[in-house]
């Protein structure tokens, strides 16, 4: 059954009637296509590119790329990254920050031992090479009431520690007598 059409005497439009309800058939305005013929192909286009032919990683891989590198840069430490790190004033200082905030209260704020050992001589007493140092930080010593700090601190951070640890060595503030074995720097 067609519906009944009648113009409307104000506007001129054809009007249409459903269930009792009277549309105008009015065309849309013109910005109103442009907007939406543009989404479409906006759409199209985004689709295209990150979906199909992968232009860019989504935020999920990149996040997952971002954190591997992260893990892979502190995790695989070797005595020479340490030992340039040591050399980098930035590392260094974040390094002594973090040391000032939890280390104190056993080595004491100059690394002059009170609990724990003197870390400013040259006695060591789980290896005073750069990468034993980092593991011992990382790993802690709970036997003898040293934390792990690794899962605390993160890699990177146990890093930093380390490198301001490295400034200490061999300057010898009195403290806690020598602990371990003598390290000589190689």
């Amino acid at each position: 059954m067609a519906e009944p059409k009648r113009k409307d005497a104000i506007a001129g439009d054809v009007i249409h009637e459903y269930d009792g309800i009277e549309e105008a058939d009015n065309e849309l305005p013109t910005w109103w296509i442009v907007i939406f013929i543009g989404s479409v192909v906006f759409g199209a286009g985004y689709w295209l590119a990150f979906h199909e032919f992968h232009v860019q990683p989504s935020a999920v891989e990149a996040l997952a790329a971002k954190e591997a590198e992260r893990a892979r840069r502190a995790g695989d430490v070797s005595d020479a990254d340490l030992l340039s790190a040591s050399k980098d004033a930035a590392a260094v200082a974040a390094g002594k920050t973090v040391f000032m905030t939890n280390c104190v209260a056993c080595h004491g704020d100059k690394a002059e031992g009170r609990i724990g050992p003197n870390l400013t001589d040259g006695f060591w007493i789980h290896g005073g090479a750069p990468k034993a140092i980092f593991e011992t930080v990382k790993a802690g010593v709970p036997a003898k009431g040293m934390p792990t700090w690794g899962p605390v601190l993160g890699a990177i951070t146990v890093k930093q520690v380390v490198a301001y640890l490295l400034t200490l060595r061999n300057t010898n503030v009195s403290g806690k007598e020598p602990q371990g074995d003598a390290y000589t720097v190689p």
